[in-house]
């Protein structure tokens, strides 16, 4: 069996945004060399996340706007968490909508559904930051 390691690093200019990963994550799949297996890719930072969905611009909106409901930013003092930082609903941003995915490869493909797509979501933006891609198999 294989296993290949590799990581991607972001550096969000703004405290929230999503990212299309996808090409990323079937660039790292070429490189493994796996045919069969499975692939991993979680983010490596507890105010980010990893998630799959499609890449539509107003479902990526409405994901911001629900989110933003049930976790607003402000008032910060909403929040005990933020006493030194100010990110509290950036941790509650990322238990949402998952820490990682994991996607079967068949023939040396991502086995995606229709429209399915890999993001990053960047809750605490504004520094660096790393998702981990780990891929098993044969």
């Amino acid at each position: 069996m294989k296993s290949y390691r590799k990581e991607l690093w972001f550096n969000v200019p703004a405290r929230r945004q999503l990212v299309n990963i996808t090409p990323q994550v079937e660039e790292a799949l070429r490189e493994s060399g796996v045919i069969e297996g499975l692939c991993l890719v979680n983010a490596m930072h507890i105010s980010a996340s990893v998630f799959i969905n499609d890449d539509e611009s107003g479902l990526h909106h409405d994901l911001e706007a629900w989110l933003e409901k049930l976790a607003p930013e402000k008032p910060y003092s909403q929040y005990k968490h933020n006493t030194f930082e100010d990110n509290a609903d950036a941790h509650l941003k990322r238990t949402i909508m998952g820490r990682e995915v994991v996607v079967a490869v068949t023939g040396g493909k991502l086995d995606f559904g229709p429209w399915e797509q890999i993001f990053y979501g960047e809750f605490d933006g504004k520094r660096r930051k790393r998702v981990l891609i780990k891929i098993i198999g044969e």
